[in-house]
């Protein structure tokens, strides 16, 4: 301990004993106090809320206080951010601490895997470098409620759905059984534009220039969403206005099959009420190379810009502390996320912790399944939440049955390039 923390221990100590202060109020003053805003779903803020408890629990001299505050009023070290709010937290004047500089200035190594092409790119540099710890990945999967395929005389264990002509077989048996709601989707346009065409190995964007503009609507992109289109009509598909609407009626029965981010696993189980199959999206055999690989998407851990060194290297113990092997784990199966490090990824091979991280095995297969291409890789033009919102928008058309798919997906492209 240097002199001027002693100093400041020692007469928190004397205040204890001299003064009516409580003296857990006084020594939480004397520690070095690391902010930590977040907007995490509820489901998650438990294992978070517990991550911190244990790290406060062993560590005497940097305690972490967790916050829901809007990140543009507050001045917080640490900020858990996603979509429209990484968005604008990341443009003009830089307002993070790049992670691995900051890392490396407090002199603690970051335990990370190299960052993956498929991955969500906000969080990374030019050089493949982390700008911010990507806490929340998760790529789209299918889960499938077993009960549902038992009532429907299929045998869950031998129901191969590889593609997605064998997944219209299974929804068709569900649907002439009496199922109201053999299929749905969460995330229509992450799922069917921006997952299926990497899946396939299918460009989304094209360059314009020196930029690149979106370019979602070729004949893979309208051949799909239109057999979507035909799924709707036939009842086998149910889309909802709301992610949440989805995996709630999935996790409530009603629905039997869903095409859902890979984290939403840990949502299903903790339910109690589903004997829930996970698998990797279908594909087009009939399409060359597929299947390639998908996308990781999610929230990520930002570091603002402008604290002092005493403060990034409380910042860098918490960091490090998540990255621990027993840490990882919890993390995986508390909150449904993939990996950040090796230890993490050993761990979701495990035999003992098999069950509890299926999700993560089949999700990290699906997203190495193939080394990533120029088309499979994440497409920033794409992935903005305003592009992702004239997607799911215009798809809306298409399930109400007012729009023809190649209509919905050049309206989509057109908005998407206006909105740059």
């Amino acid at each position: 301990m240097n002199r001027t923390r002693f100093k400041a221990l020692a007469a928190a100590t004397l205040a204890c004993g001299l003064f009516t202060v409580p003296c857990s109020v006084v020594l939480a003053n004397a520690q070095q106090q690391v902010e930590l805003v977040h907007r995490l779903p509820e489901s998650k803020v438990a294992a978070l809320k517990d991550l911190v408890e244990r790290f406060n629990a062993q560590s005497k001299d940097v305690h972490v206080v967790l916050s829901a505050a809007d990140w543009r009023g507050a001045s917080p070290h640490l900020m858990i951010l996603e979509g429209d709010d990484e968005e604008e937290f990341v443009a003009g004047k830089p307002r993070f601490k790049p992670l691995y500089q900051l890392m490396k200035e407090s002199g603690v190594p970051l335990q990370t895997l190299r960052p993956p092409a498929m991955m969500t790119r906000t969080p990374v540099d030019t050089k493949g470098q982390l700008l911010a710890l990507p806490v929340g990945l998760s790529t789209p999967v299918l889960f499938l409620n077993r009960d549902a395929l038992r009532q429907a005389g299929l045998n869950p264990e031998n129901t191969r759905i590889n593609t997605w002509f064998e997944l219209q077989e299974t929804l068709g048996r569900l649907a002439d059984t009496g199922h109201t709601c053999p299929y749905t989707v969460s995330e229509p346009g992450r799922v069917m534009v921006e997952n299926l065409s990497a899946w396939h190995n299918e460009p989304v964007s094209a360059p314009s220039g020196k930029t690149t503009v979106a370019s979602f609507n070729g004949m893979f992109q309208v051949k799909h969403v239109a057999m979507m289109a035909s799924w709707t009509r036939a009842r086998y598909l149910h889309v909802f206005s709301h992610q949440a609407e989805s995996e709630q009626r999935f996790a409530s029965g009603e629905c039997a099959v869903i095409a859902a981010p890979s984290a939403s696993w840990a949502d299903f189980r903790r339910s109690g009420k589903l004997d829930v199959a996970v698998s990797r999206l279908p594909y087009y055999d009939d399409f060359p190379g597929a299947p390639q690989n998908t996308i990781a998407d999610g929230p990520a851990l930002w570091a603002a810009a402008g604290k002092k060194p005493a403060e990034y290297k409380a910042v860098a113990r918490f960091v490090s502390f998540w990255l621990q092997p027993d840490n990882q784990v919890a993390w995986q199966r508390e909150t449904g996320y993939l990996p950040l490090n090796r230890a993490g990824l050993l761990a979701s091979r495990s035999e003992l912790l098999g069950q509890d991280l299926e999700n993560v095995q089949v999700a990290v297969d699906q997203l190495g399944n193939k080394p990533a291409t120029a088309q499979s890789s994440a497409q920033p033009v794409v992935e903005r939440q305003k592009v992702r919102r004239i997607l799911d928008e215009e798809l809306a058309g298409v399930w109400a049955d007012q729009k023809a798919a190649k209509e919905a997906l050049d309206n989509a492209v057109t908005r998407a390039r206006s909105s740059n």
